[in-house]
């Protein structure tokens, strides 16, 4: 039985030239690639094996999803960040949108296969034009303080409430103009996806 029926696509790419100061030697581009489905849980309490079955549908579709985004930032040896994240249109519950940290954040590490540190994830259950703040972190080492970042997405009529929007994000490289320090990328070096 398909549980996931998509309903709107949404890519976008945004080019950060400087924040103040004088333009990156190299913009950053921050991407995201969203989808709103509908909700087959909506209004209703649905048991761990029917989420299962919903987080491996939603698997494919990252799968798809994600090929998509990495080469709108010009392909995977561009990707420094990634992040995840959904919002649940109000007749869903919190645990629907979380059936997206495994979806989602798997088919990401494995397009991008030097990617170590967990996928940072956002959820909420909120109303149609709700912003997704989705978080970013680098790939490899989720300490390095320069790739902290945030990607927003928001789409005017969406999620519905008996919808979910489900997001992917990554970018090219660290925020423009970074100077606070903490470990930097010539530093990774323990290889546990921390430092």
């Amino acid at each position: 039985m398909k549980l996931i029926q998509v309903r709107k696509k949404i890519l976008n790419i945004e080019t950060t030239y400087h924040e103040g100061g004088e333009a990156a030697q190299t913009p950053l581009q921050i991407g995201v690639i969203a989808v709103v489905v509908n909700n087959p849980f909506a209004g209703r309490f649905a048991d761990a094996n029917e989420l299962a079955e919903f987080v491996k549908q939603g698997r494919n579709l990252a799968n798809e999803m994600v090929p998509e985004l990495v080469a709108a930032l010009g392909g995977a040896s561009n990707i420094e960040t990634y992040g995840k994240g959904a919002i649940v249109g109000v007749n869903g519950e919190l645990e629907h949108g979380a059936t997206w940290h495994e979806a989602g954040g798997w088919a990401m590490r494995a397009v991008l296969t030097n990617a170590k540190s967990i996928v940072p994830a956002s959820k909420f259950v909120g109303s149609a034009g709700s912003r997704l703040h989705v978080p970013l972190h680098h790939i490899e080492a989720c300490y390095v303080r320069s790739h902290f970042n945030t990607a927003e997405v928001s789409v005017s009529d969406s999620p519905r409430p008996n919808e979910l929007l489900f997001a992917l994000a990554m970018s090219t490289g660290p925020r423009v103009h970074e100077r606070l320090g903490g470990l930097r990328v010539e530093q990774i070096s323990v290889g546990d996806g921390q430092r």
